[in-house]
């Protein structure tokens, strides 16, 4: 029987692509992790319960440890189990820089690409739920710009694209040589978002050779082994565990936290959401961690990266 202090559960729904940039992190190290469907849009109140507000996608729970972001999980995923490794070259600190690329202002390029070529065939509440989530409170007027000027939008997209096929073009099988690295599950979700969900995709990566070799070398890694759960059984898990993380603040906190300092914290970004509340258990430069304890889940340990978040002492 699997260890219910250390088995990875990972709540997500399969069209979502920042969770298949997990499910590939995932491949790349085989790693075998119970699988909760959540809805595609709010409410989602079994995964609210385990967050205390948090409702984008996915989420990573380790027993009463709840790992809120893709960047916070696939460092928690390269922690927990350092073999095969994420970083197979030596440039790890460029890789997380660069994730702020790939999981910032060329996601969202993909994410205009695909909800603007839609135009009033998106429909009203998934338009209004992720325009808001990721354009702001004028969604509806950036989704009609967006479908404007689709044209700029996929010229800026096919840049980054064409740097990527010369990356490739030596024949390498991953971008940074003959073993996967992070940076390829962080690049691969948003060629497998543009390719499924835009029908204009497929005819523009055709123009990348190199590209689309890669693309099928990161689809053969898989998704590791997975079983699904139950959202009810995941909770259950929660409450009939213990947080096991570490306590306590690096120096030099620019915010001066403190552990028990009671904080909330929300992404810095305009999208309308809860902020998450509770009492500092661990921060550094990378990483809060925040407890938090409800009738419904029992006390649970909930993680945030620092970069992209704002935290605020209540």
């Amino acid at each position: 029987m699997p260890d219910p202090t250390t088995e990875i559960i990972l709540h997500n729904y399969p069209q979502s692509p920042v969770a298949e940039k997990v499910r590939v992190a995932f491949g790349i190290k085989q790693l075998t992790w119970r699988d909760v469907e959540i809805p595609r849009l709010p409410p989602k109140p079994m995964l609210t319960a385990l967050t205390g507000g948090y409702r984008r996608t996915p989420v990573m729970q380790i027993g009463a440890d709840i790992y809120c972001d893709s960047q916070c999980i696939l460092r928690e995923l390269e922690r927990r189990h350092p073999t095969p490794t994420f970083m197979p070259t030596s440039e790890a600190g460029l890789m997380w820089c660069l994730s702020r690329y790939t999981d910032g202002d060329l996601f969202s390029l993909a994410v205009k690409i695909v909800l603007g070529s839609a135009g009033d065939n998106l429909p009203s509440e998934f338009a209004e739920d992720r325009g808001r989530l990721y354009i702001g409170k004028d969604w509806a007027e950036g989704l009609k710009r967006a479908n404007e000027q689709l044209p700029h939008l996929v010229a800026q997209m096919r840049a980054p694209l064409s740097w990527m096929n010369s990356q490739l073009s030596d024949g390498r099988s991953f971008l940074l040589g003959s073993d996967p690295a992070v940076i390829d599950a962080q690049m691969y979700h948003l060629i497998w978002f543009i390719r499924g969900r835009w029908a204009g995709g497929p005819e523009m990566l055709s123009e990348f050779p190199d590209l689309i070799r890669w693309e099928e070398n990161v689809r053969t890694l898989g998704h590791g082994a997975s079983q699904a759960m139950r959202a009810q059984d995941a909770i259950g898990r929660a409450k009939n565990t213990e947080p096991a993380s570490e306590i306590g603040v690096a120096p030099h906190d620019p915010q001066d936290l403190q552990v028990d300092t009671l904080v909330s914290v929300s992404p810095d970004v305009e999208g309308g959401e809860q902020p998450v509340e509770g009492k500092v258990r661990y921060a550094d430069a990378e990483t809060i961690a925040i407890v938090r304890t409800s009738d419904e889940v029992g006390t649970v340990c909930v993680h945030f990266p620092r970069t992209g978040y704002r935290i605020a002492i209540a």
